[in-house]
């Protein structure tokens, strides 16, 4: 049925974008704890990479897309992403600084937040 399907890929979606997340905080350690990037940059810089991952792994394995205008599907998939940036970080800024919890306690609650707005965003636009 059609709830099953949108369930499976809600899980596949969750399980690439755990390793968008192990690439995400990898990223974003090494920026911010050993190249000393400003953390708001190194977060950032964190996401983004992590997008470019999931983005290969939701296109062959989550939604198995055969568009052949994979520049137009990446665009989309880039700008909700963006949109998802600006959500993570205004979610990061305030648990971490307006509720004074943890810098990486505060970003595991900011992409899980993000996560619902990336995957229905991509499943009813980029890969509708």
């Amino acid at each position: 049925s059609q709830s099953i399907m949108l369930i499976t890929k809600f899980l596949k979606f969750l399980a690439v974008g755990f390793t968008g997340l192990i690439i995400d905080f990898t990223i974003t350690w090494i920026s911010k704890e050993k190249l000393k990037i400003h953390k708001y940059v190194s977060n950032s810089l964190g996401f983004i990479i992590a997008v470019s991952s999931n983005y290969y792994l939701n296109r062959i394995w989550t939604f198995v897309s055969n568009s052949s205008d994979v520049f137009k599907e990446y665009t989309s998939f880039f700008i909700i992403a963006i949109i998802g940036l600006t959500i993570n970080n205004l979610f990061l800024y305030l648990v971490h600084e307006r509720f004074g919890k943890k810098f990486y306690t505060s970003k595991l609650i900011a992409i899980l937040i993000t996560s619902f707005w990336n995957f229905f965003a991509n499943y009813y636009y980029t890969f509708s």
